[in-house]
């Protein structure tokens, strides 16, 4: 793999070539950026070569007529993770992804590993039946990073993984994909030559699974051509990264950031996820803090220029990045905290977790996001498993292989309606490469059920997709309606979005013609406030049923404004505010949402 392009620099740079073993040192786990030791390490001592011959990276695109690449939330086979570093980590992580899927482990130690995970530490013995130890070489934990992504050849067949040339001098991180290849017997394709050489790390990859992708501008530095101290950068173009990613993952439209000033790695899985194909979810500062004011830069740089595959704007659901524990935030010399580092894992959600004054609020905004999926808190930041000081969290250490046969069901959710007359109409986009068989939507007034099943109807076909209709009927003015589609392929597959229904749905409000907030007096909008009693980031829950025009102001108990918390629209729906209470005084406080007609609500809030 990337140890052609090692050979390469090796030769150019007229190192003298001396084997070694380039695994890290006891005690001393590498983090995401280059470790203290590295660049010294290897330019004493260049890497021995390999006969690239020897390696199963096929250095081509995949051959294919409609090449398509996984998003994450997609259903999954197997789970990848390299063991090493922080076992009690892992051991949660298998334990939590074995109930989903397959596991499977690459470590120096297989034994070892094994009886870790049979043990009685951190959590007890884990189910060993999905899971599978590969005896393999490895430099870190940070599989996201140097793993393959999961690529299809025509669309929702033909699955092949793709690997990239990796931006680290670690020659064994650099070849577990072609363990994990030859392990699962699938063939590899790799950006290893010219003019298909790109340099790309999983952490600053992010697909919408319909040919859009993500990423900071680190993409456009390291394939600028330049030169550091252990490598020349592949040279191209904007337009030439564009034409390799299309070639290699079916990417139209690559969507590219400016990096952060307090993220040193430029890994955009550090403040940004994509929740479906129209959700993204941002991580927030308090006002002018840390990397707070390029985020939101960047986010308005988005949703100006770029739109869903259906065309509509993304919904963005932000989410609070606490300080460290004890000390301050990113531009104040504090450990880089993130909720956004997550993994889906079929029906669960592996999310970092740090402390209980922010993880209660993060975990909050998750299952609303995503109702239904089960939630997996694991600690990132006590003790032995503070990972989070090297920058990175559970994104960075899991990467993910996704099923050969994918049943795919893709639908834009219904908004909010003011029509109490007509029905609502779902459309869904349905494939699998043996057909559909049959396609059902079910809906509720309410989550519980009962549900009401619909047969849906097929309304129109191409190439990739079947687009399949059915309504649900009109329902009176305050009514929540809840649903999700169900379909089954010819082969017998079946498979459901939100993928853990009916557990998880999608919802919508009927609002009615006279729905504003002037005309809800009696009904506060306020949702919650949480915590409260407050000491630091929290949050101001509204549920809106028109977009409004207004101010959130924040008052203490003499009647004195001290913050002006928000200024401008607001969409309909469940919106969130922030503000940081470690910056007030301890006491009451008041919280006060006034429209643009004058009409207000005030809610009261403890300052601990």
């Amino acid at each position: 793999m990337n140890l052609h392009h090692f050979a390469r620099l090796a030769f150019a740079f007229g190192l003298t070539t001396t084997a070694m073993s380039f695994g890290q040192t006891p005690n001393a786990p590498l983090p995401k950026g280059i470790g203290e030791g590295e660049m010294m390490q290897w330019l004493a001592h260049p890497l021995e070569m390999t006969d690239p011959s020897t390696l199963r990276g096929i250095p081509t695109p995949p051959p294919g007529s409609n090449i398509r690449t996984a998003a994450e939330w997609e259903e999954i086979e197997v789970l990848t993770i390299t063991w090493r570093d922080f076992p009690c980590i892992l051991k949660q992580i298998t334990a939590a992804a074995v109930q989903e899927c397959r596991v499977v482990i690459f470590s120096e130690n297989v034994n070892q590993t094994n009886n870790y995970l049979a043990g009685l530490s951190c959590g007890g013995p884990v189910p060993m039946d999905s899971v599978e130890v590969v005896d393999a070489e490895s430099n870190s934990i940070w599989i996201r990073d140097y793993g393959a992504n999961t690529v299809y050849k025509e669309y929702n067949d033909g699955r092949v993984l793709v690997d990239w040339l990796y931006n680290r001098p670690r020659p064994d991180d650099d070849a577990i994909p072609d363990v994990l290849a030859d392990h699962m017997g699938l063939d590899l394709y790799s950006t290893i030559e010219s003019p298909g050489d790109l340099m790309n790390t999983g952490g600053n990859w992010m697909s919408d699974g319909f040919g859009t992708a993500f990423a900071s501008e680190l993409i456009l530095e390291e394939n600028g051509g330049g030169t550091n101290w252990w490598t020349t950068f592949p040279d191209h173009t904007e337009a030439e990264i564009d034409e390799i990613v299309q070639a290699y993952h079916g990417i139209d439209t690559y969507v590219k950031m400016d990096v952060l000033p307090y993220d040193g790695i430029h890994h955009i899985d550090m403040h940004m996820k994509l929740l479906d194909e129209s959700t993204l979810l941002v991580a927030e500062y308090p006002t002018g803090v840390a990397d707070g004011p390029q985020i939101e830069a960047n986010l308005q740089y988005v949703l100006s220029n770029f739109t869903t595959k259906w065309g509509t704007p993304f919904d963005v659901v932000r989410i609070p990045s606490p300080p460290q524990y004890g000390g301050g935030y990113p531009n104040q010399n504090g450990d880089y905290l993130t909720y956004s580092n997550a993994t889906f894992v079929n029906n669960t959600i592996l999310l970092p977790t740090y402390y209980e004054q922010y993880d209660t609020t993060a975990i909050r905004i998750w299952e609303e996001a995503m109702p239904g999926y089960n939630v997996v808190g694991i600690d990132c930041d006590s003790g032995n498993d503070n990972i989070i000081a090297l920058s990175g969290a559970i994104h960075c250490i899991t990467h993910t292989v996704a099923v050969e046969d994918p049943l795919m069901i893709s639908h834009l959710p219904l908004s909010d309606t003011e029509d109490t007359d007509n029905a609502y109409v779902v459309n869904a986009e349905l494939s699998h490469r043996s057909g559909i068989a049959n396609a059902t939507l079910s809906w509720a007034t309410n989550p519980e059920g009962p549900w009401t099943d619909v047969a849906m109807m097929e309304a129109s076909a191409n190439d990739l997709y079947a687009d399949y209709v059915a309504d649900i009927p009109a329902q009176a003015e305050g009514t929540q309606v809840y649903y999700y589609v169900s379909a089954e392929a010819n082969s017998g597959k079946s498979g459901a979005r939100p993928m853990p229904a009916p557990e998880g749905w999608w919802s919508f409000r009927v609002l009615g013609e006279s729905s504003s907030l002037d005309h809800v007096d009696a009904t506060t909008p306020w949702q919650a406030l949480y915590p409260n009693p407050a000491r630091a980031i929290t949050c101001l829950e509204l549920n809106l049923p028109q977009a409004t025009e207004c101010q959130i102001t924040l008052h203490n108990a003499f009647g004195k404004q001290v913050a002006l918390l928000h200024d401008g629209m607001l969409n309909r729906g469940v919106q969130r505010v922030f503000l940081n209470a470690a910056d007030l005084a301890t006491g009451p406080y008041f919280v006060t949402l006034t429209t643009a007609q004058g009409t207000r609500w005030t809610e009261r809030l403890i300052v601990e």
